[in-house]
């Protein structure tokens, strides 16, 4: 999967605030996201991310 810094995520489950579209801050072993709706940020393990992934906007 071909992710980079600045992509918009769009995952299958939604987060809390409504939303379900994340950026990516760090790519690594692990992926720092951002919540587009309330600015929430995550640290979640890069196999979970891309089984959750529905679409990647750039």
């Amino acid at each position: 999967m071909d992710i980079q810094v600045g992509d918009i995520l769009k995952l299958k489950k939604q987060h809390p605030c409504g939303s379900s579209e994340w950026e990516v801050l760090r790519i690594g072993a692990d992926f720092r996201l951002k919540c587009m709706g309330c600015g929430h940020q995550i640290m979640i393990a890069r196999r979970q991310v891309e089984k959750n992934v529905k679409k990647v906007c750039r």
